[in-house]
This record gives structure tokens, C-alpha cells and sequence, in this order.
């Protein structure tokens, strides 16, 4: 067997662990379509096992379209749909889960096969068991995100969306980190400078502005306020408070719109700021420096599929690609800070 003292790197593991982060890019996606084409309640029941299997025959159909008209959603916006209409729906829900399964299986598997063969690093160990861990997790926050939408709503409650989401965020950019050390192996030396701070504060700003994006998903904001830069011809809208300030950061439509949109400028400033600087830093490598303006670029572009997906009312291609580009600009963060950390 190989010793786990043979090197501190492992090129398979590294392409095994973005193998997965690529799967997980998948789940995001699904999981958008599934949100955009109002499915994610058609599944009513959490079968970890047996609801890897669709609906076999007519009855099995019966049985699952009855259980979805026992809900609010069915009652309130979808009464007198077909089975055929469902069917529909229900596919994409099936799909994103059965990925989620698919995504268990294919980290859960190879760690034990090179767990036996000695092959991670064993810096890297303690690591993946966490991410196998919190995958597992991420399918009970799923679970937990889809009983809020199963009683007294039409829709799943937006901050549990937010979280679903944001842990499969983290879970992307632990992948993709994790992958790099896999493949680069140990630092000889850690960099001793303040770009190590700025680096994690542009990932940080990434993230809040992602499960901002999360809230205005989750509350349908997407659907109004359709011109920019202003609201409905204003700078500030005139609904923006809610009945308490849960309710205006998490629920009301006008303020979770409002905060995403600030945040969005206030990102593009400082993504552009760390690009300009970090071409003038005598102490980054240039690998690090070419990262930092395709930070500052995708994250441009990001901005600019936002506001088209906005003003035109969050057409399902244009939503599922502004999802897509916050993955990809989350990733080119995790790089650069990965990298800025290394000389």
C-alpha cells in the first residue's frame, strides 16, 4: 500500500473532489429549475431510501398527485391541475433529489476506496470526512426547507431557502479549496500579508450578496420592481418595510430586492478596487494577479445578467444562469484566496 507519509499531494483525490464540486454545480442548477418552475413541493414525503424509485405504475401516480392536493399550494394556486401537469413538476423535484443521492454516492464511495488505499493526503483526511458530513446535512436542511411550504404556505419559507442554498455554497467552495490542496499539496511557506484578509473579505461579500439573492428568489422578488436603476420609478421603494424588521429582511419583497441590488454595487466596486490593487502588488504571483481581474470580470458580467434577468421578469434560462454565474464567480473567489495564501 502507499504510505500515507509518501507526499503531501494526491492527483486523483484532487480530481475525484472536483469531480464532485462539478456535481455539485448540477445540484445547483436543478435545484434553480426546480425553484423557477415552482416544483419543489410536489415530492410531499422524505424517503431517503425507497423515494430514489418514481412512481411505477397509475396507482403510485394517484397516490402521489393526492398527497400533493392535501397541500396549500395545490388549494391556492395549482386547484384543478392534471395528472399530466404534475407529473411534469414533480419530475424536476424527483431529479434534483435523486442528484442529491448521486452526489452522496459519488464522494461517499471513492473516500472509502482511498481511505483503504492510503491516498489522501492525511492532512486532508479530517477535511473530506467533514464534507461527507455536511452533505448529509445538506440533505436534511433540503428536507427541513420543504415541510416549511407543506402547511400554512404555497411556497417554502425564504430564509430556509436561503440556507439550503447557502450551504451548498459552502460546500462548493470547500470542494473546490480542499481539491487544490489535494492537487498542489502542502504550502512550504504560508504568505504573511494583508492580502489574505482582503481576499476572504471579497469570498465573504460574495457569499452575503448569494444568500441575498436566496431571499429574493425565495419571496418572488425577481417579479417586481422590473426597471432599473430605479423602483417602479424611485430610488427608494415605498413598501420597503414589513410588520417587524424579520419581516422587512427576510420578507418583504421591496427590502430583500433593495438590499440584493446595494450589495450588487457595493460588490462590483470592491471586486474592481482588489483587481486594480492586486495588479500593482509587487508581493502577489502573477497566477494570483490574473485571478483577481477574473474575479473582477465575472463578477461584471454577473451584475450585468442581473439586471437583464430582472428587466425581463426572470425568464427561467436567464434565472438558472445568474445562479450558474454566482457559482463561478464564488469558485474564482475561492481560487484567488487560495492562491493569495501561498507564495
Amino acid at each position: 500500500m502507499t504510505s500515507f507519509l509518501r507526499s503531501d499531494r494526491s492527483r486523483p483525490v484532487a480530481v475525484w473532489l472536483f469531480a464532485v464540486a462539478v456535481l455539485v454545480l448540477a445540484m445547483v442548477v436543478v435545484g434553480g429549475a426546480t425553484r423557477l418552475t415552482d416544483s419543489g413541493l410536489s415530492i410531499t414525503q422524505w424517503k431517503p431510501v425507497s423515494g430514489a424509485l418514481p412512481p411505477l405504475n397509475t396507482q403510485d401516480w394517484n397516490d402521489e398527485f393526492s398527497r400533493y392536493k392535501e397541500i396549500p399550494q395545490y388549494a391556492q394556486l395549482n386547484k384543478g391541475m392534471s395528472l399530466q401537469a404534475f407529473k411534469r413538476i414533480y419530475w424536476w423535484e424527483w431529479g434534483h433529489r435523486l442528484l442529491g443521492r448521486l452526489v452522496g454516492a459519488a464522494f461517499g464511495l471513492p473516500f472509502l476506496y482511498f481511505l483503504v488505499r492510503r491516498e489522501i493526503p492525511r492532512r486532508l483526511i479530517w477535511r473530506c470526512a467533514v464534507l461527507f458530513g455536511l452533505g448529509g446535512l445538506q440533505g436534511l436542511v433540503g428536507w427541513w426547507m420543504v415541510a416549511s411550504g407543506l402547511a400554512g404556505r404555497v411556497s417554502v419559507a425564504p430564509e430556509r431557502l436561503a440556507t439550503h442554498l447557502g450551504l451548498a455554497f459552502i460546500l462548493l467552495a470547500a470542494l473546490v479549496w480542499t481539491a487544490l490542496d489535494a492537487w498542489a499539496g502542502a504550502p512550504r511557506v504560508k504568505a504573511q500579508t494583508p492580502w489574505i484578509g482582503y481576499a476572504f473579505g471579497l469570498m465573504g461579500l460574495i457569499f452575503l450578496q448569494i444568500l441575498l439573492g436566496a431571499l429574493v428568489a425565495g419571496n418572488d422578488a425577481g417579479l417586481v420592481y422590473n426597471d432599473w436603476p430605479m423602483m417602479n420609478g424611485a430610488l427608494f421603494p415605498k413598501d420597503y418595510a414589513g410588520t417587524s424588521l424579520w419581516a422587512t429582511l427576510a420578507h418583504s419583497q421591496a427590502a430583500v430586492q433593495l438590499h440584493h441590488r446595494l450589495t450588487a454595487y457595493l460588490l462590483l466596486g470592491v471586486a474592481m478596487f482588489v483587481a486594480v490593487a492586486a495588479r500593482r502588488a509587487r508581493e502577489l504571483a502573477p497566477e494570483a494577479k490574473t485571478l483577481a481581474v477574473l474575479v473582477a470580470g465575472a463578477v461584471g458580467l454577473q451584475a450585468c445578467l442581473g439586471v437583464a434577468t430582472l428587466m425581463t421578469h426572470v425568464p427561467i434560462a436567464l434565472g438558472m444562469a445568474h445562479q450558474v454565474m454566482a457559482a463561478l464567480v464564488l469558485a474564482l473567489a475561492t481560487t484567488f484566496t487560495w492562491r493569495v495564501r501561498r507564495l
